[in-house]
């Protein structure tokens, strides 16, 4: 039995305003599988982009090599190749190319199967006024928490 791997992007909602979520599949090799099944994977500073032929592929997502790969061993940085249906993604081609917005992951994460599965979102950019929005509310949440625990 594994354990349940779930790396989140904890930068995604604070940075961008989510419109749409898409659960896509990533064409992996062994050794990549394997440094994932251990956590040793980031999304941060990661983002997904159209080829010329409309394929999703997610760049600057890293997954540390593994400690017993041999030469067969991947590298860090690669870009790899989202699963998608074919009306899905064009669909987001269409967005991205009209509206301007970004595609972003926001989690990856293993399923019952054993696969490994990126959840992206369709986001907006937030500006800095509505990010410093959101840090007033979650200091305002906060202090409303402490206050309620005290007269309980």
């Amino acid at each position: 039995m594994q354990k349940n791997i779930n790396i989140q992007n904890k930068k995604a909602r604070f940075q961008y305003e989510i419109l749409d979520k898409y659960t896509a599949g990533i064409v992996l090799t062994g050794t990549e599988i394997k440094s994932i099944r251990n956590s040793k994977a980031s999304i941060t500073e990661s983002f997904c982009e159209f080829n010329d032929r409309g394929e999703l592929f997610v760049v600057n997502m890293t997954i540390e090599e593994y400690l017993y790969g041999t030469h067969y061993n991947h590298k860090p940085k690669a870009i790899r190749k989202l699963l998608l249906n074919k009306r899905e993604l064009k669909k987001l081609n269409k967005e991205v190319q009209n509206s301007g917005l970004t595609i972003i992951p926001l989690r990856l994460f293993i399923n019952e199967k054993g696969y490994a599965k990126l959840e992206i979102a369709l986001a907006k950019g937030k500006k800095l006024y509505d990010k410093r929005e959101t840090i007033k509310d979650r200091d305002n949440k906060r202090n409303l928490d402490r206050i309620k625990k005290i007269y309980k």
